[in-house]
């Protein structure tokens, strides 16, 4: 959702003038506190952590330009999507995105999109699907950077040798949720 600001009727607003707001809520979850960010657009952010405060100050980290409104109303749906997602991946979790990044970061989250419930690849597989010339370490950086946990599916992302990788959102989250879709 973008707002104007409109200053003494001038006839012209320049992009700068533009205001981002994000509509936002925190819900507990099995996994702990999830915060889901949503604009005009789509959801922009899902993050997860302990604490509503700590993932308050991620959201206001990650845009610092927005206008951060808390309307659990707004974003209601989407956290019963991810609620159901956590409780059963199978379903798959179908949100509309607004995906802010570096082309190449959106190039690599769209890849990581495609990777099905109960699959997962290594970063150097992922590279060499996103390129030739994409290096591993640059597709971890992307997966780091992803603020849409869950919806952007980093956690499918493991070493060549099977073993987990970072996870922004903690290991024991990422093996929980490898997990359940392994059985799913």
């Amino acid at each position: 959702m973008n707002l104007t600001i409109i200053k003494d009727r001038s006839p012209a607003l320049s992009e700068a003038e533009s205001v981002d707001i994000l509509l936002h809520a925190t819900a507990d979850t099995e996994l702990g506190k999830v915060l889901i960010a949503r604009s005009a657009k789509g959801v922009c952010a899902i993050l997860i952590g302990d604490t509503a405060d700590e993932l308050a100050a991620d959201l206001a980290d990650r845009f610092p330009r927005a206008m951060l409104i808390a309307s659990e109303a707004a974003v209601q749906d989407d956290l019963t999507k991810v609620r159901r997602y956590i409780e059963n991946p199978a379903e798959g979790l179908h949100l509309a995105l607004d995906m802010r990044g570096t082309p190449f970061q959106r190039r690599v989250w769209e890849k990581l999109r495609a990777i099905s419930v109960g699959r997962t690849v290594s970063y150097r597989e992922l590279s060499q699907v996103i390129s030739p010339y994409a290096h591993p370490r640059a597709v971890a950086k992307a997966c780091a950077a992803n603020p849409i946990a869950l919806a952007i599916p980093c956690h499918r992302v493991v070493r060549s040798n099977g073993d987990l990788a970072g996870y922004r959102w903690g290991l024991e989250r990422k093996r929980v949720l490898i997990q359940r879709e392994a059985m799913a």
